[in-house]
């Protein structure tokens, strides 16, 4: 080989190492099966990095909706308790017969007055903080939401449905705090037919 030719290889090598990124150059020191196994690794880091990610996603809405619940629902205890109270100023307002709501002595009136501000108050305090009353009366009847005292024959309301509303019902949120006591309605029961015998008395002569 001359000098020229061995001269102008040399300057080909160089060029080649200049023009080479230092990734190439450490790929072609490296065996492929290296190569490969590293690639494989980071693929399965990036899928692991993605999952952790996803889970801890996962956690943060589970724990805000835990925080959401636990604001929501920490009174329920308390609210029971205090539906006692609305229970018993619901009954003894239903016991005030016609002749004392409409009575003109002022006492009366005014006491009249009071049970009926201190319940409806009384019931704005309790939806404030999410308890809001239901009375489902006509409704189909929902096990889930009714609690069924007894049943009742009436014509005028579709078998299956609320025909009468004991005592009424509360949610707090969207749970059930107390369900409501109702009559269900069935259908009445059907008139006898009439027998043979109902027209044996006829006179059937021309």
């Amino acid at each position: 080989m001359s000098d020229t030719t061995a001269r102008r290889e040399a300057e080909k090598e160089q060029e080649n190492a200049e023009t080479e990124s230092p990734g190439e150059r450490l790929l072609g020191l490296v065996p492929a099966e290296q190569v490969t196994a590293a690639l494989e690794a980071a693929a399965d880091f990036k899928d692991k990095l993605l999952r952790a990610l996803a889970d801890m996603e996962n956690l943060r809405k589970r724990t805000e909706r835990e925080v959401a619940d636990a604001r929501s629902y920490a009174i329920t205890g308390f609210a029971r308790d205090v539906l006692q109270v609305a229970d018993t100023m619901h009954r003894a307002f239903e016991h005030i017969g016609p002749e004392l709501r409409e009575s003109t002595d002022p006492s009366v009136r005014g006491l009249v007055e009071g049970l009926d501000l201190n319940e409806r108050e009384l019931l704005k305090v309790l939806e404030k903080h999410g308890v809001k009353m239901f009375s489902p009366l006509g409704e189909k009847f929902d096990p889930n939401f009714h609690q069924a005292m007894y049943e009742v024959a009436d014509g005028s309301a579709a078998p299956g449905t609320v025909a009468q509303v004991i005592q009424a019902g509360y949610l707090i949120g969207e749970r059930m705090l107390r369900p409501a006591l109702v009559a269900v309605a069935k259908a009445p029961p059907k008139a006898p037919a009439p027998s043979a015998n109902d027209n044996s008395g006829t006179d059937t002569t021309a």
